[in-house]
């Protein structure tokens, strides 16, 4: 136990010192207003593509927030239906009515679902074809989830900054929705989780093959995304902002950030919700491999789960080493605690948390196997050999 808890606690002092700083929690600051360029012309135009599916409770108040979005320049919001049947579609068209923006709002229904596709990137496919076949096909298409309220100059910022870093694609971390007791513990972990796996100022160096995107905003530069595939070469990806952040950075550079900007308007409010959410992807994200899944799930319990063990089980430096490891990941927690507004004692939590997670990958496993993997809204999308990455 005390070589166990010894080897945590170096992991520890490298995540933190080595790790890219992930652990650091500061909103990325878009570009302000006087730093954005002046004028139409000098601005690229913008097609937001929406894939919608049975996201009727949610629509209007995201949809109002990207046509109300203060850009000078041309901006075109386009609602890709996928099949809803709670009447998205229709409460997508009143929204725009009720912001006076109708005419910034075209909402055309996705074909029927091909092979091989998962669907939303089939859906974002289809608002690509739609963009194609337009008069003048926009400079940039931004990726939007349905369930996003914009701050109404977010576009105008995320534009500034891909014209001033030249990135073929911007993505931004919106801030999650934390309104139950089981979304305050786990919604701060997951985007810890995922910086660590996936820390931004890796992802923003062109010199590290780290490569990551967050689907709920993405900006993408339209002809290097169809020069690099399209998304038909990553059409099978469970985890596609990721695959897409892969794709893009082999075409240029990319750039992702976390704000508070921009915020998540869906509700999971039981502990149940967020399993389902996380079980969808996990095991995509270890390439279906048992192997892999083994080697996560051992990693998980060394650099969580032995410090706490070791603290309580373990004798002379062992234990030492045990408590050194448990403080030192919970000061790494804190700031995205404090980023959420959640008390800073909760770090001490983050064993018990990251347990819980591994039970979700687990869970995910099963489900793949029982042929249930990716469950989406009726759909079990996941499949073999397709992983996050393309």
């Amino acid at each position: 136990m005390t070589a166990l808890a010894l080897l945590s606690l170096a992991i520890w002092l490298y995540l933190l010192a080595l790790r890219g700083g992930f652990w650091r929690v500061a909103p990325d600051l878009l570009p302000a207003a006087d730093e954005r360029p002046q004028g139409a012309a000098t601005l690229p135009s913008v097609l937001a593509i929406v894939p919608a599916r049975n996201e009727a409770e949610v629509i209007a108040e995201s949809l109002s927030s990207l046509l109300s979005q203060d850009y000078a320049g041309s901006l075109h919001v386009l609602l890709v239906d996928d099949h809803s049947d709670d009447g998205t579609a229709e409460a997508a068209q009143a929204a725009a009515q009720a912001a006076g923006r109708a005419e910034r709002l075209t909402v055309i229904r996705s074909r029927p679902l091909p092979q091989g596709w998962t669907g939303k990137l089939f859906a974002m496919q289809e608002g690509l074809d739609w963009a194609a076949g337009r008069q003048a096909p926009p400079d940039f298409v931004l990726f939007a989830d349905a369930d996003i309220r914009f701050r109404k100059d977010i576009l105008g910022r995320l534009a500034a900054l891909a014209i001033r870093r030249r990135t073929v694609l911007t993505s931004l971390m919106v801030k999650l929705k934390t309104v139950s007791l089981a979304k305050i513990l786990l919604v701060p972990a997951f985007v810890f989780f995922f910086k660590m796996l996936y820390p931004f100022a890796w992802v923003r160096n062109p010199d590290r093959r780290v490569a990551a995107a967050a689907g709920g905003t993405m900006l993408v530069h339209r002809e290097t995304l169809m020069e690099a595939g399209g998304l038909g070469a990553i059409r099978g990806a469970l985890i596609d902002d990721c695959a897409l952040g892969a794709l893009m950075k082999r075409r240029g550079p990319i750039w992702l950030g976390l704000t508070d900007e921009a915020f998540s308007i869906r509700a999971y409010p039981a502990f149940a919700d967020i399993r389902r959410m996380v079980s969808r992807s996990a095991y995509a994200e270890l390439r279906y491999s048992p192997l892999r899944l083994c080697v996560a799930l051992l990693g998980l319990a060394l650099v969580f789960l032995v410090p706490p063990i070791a603290l309580v089980f373990a004798h002379g430096w062992g234990r030492l080493a045990g408590l050194a490891g448990w403080i030192l990941m919970s000061a790494a927690f804190v700031p995205m605690l404090r980023f959420y507004r959640v008390p800073a004692i909760a770090a001490v939590l983050l064993p018990a948390i990251a347990a819980l997670y591994a039970e979700f990958t687990i869970n995910s496993a099963v489900e793949h196997s029982l042929g249930r993997g990716g469950a989406w809204k009726g759909r079990f999308q996941a499949q073999a050999g397709s992983g996050g990455k393309p």
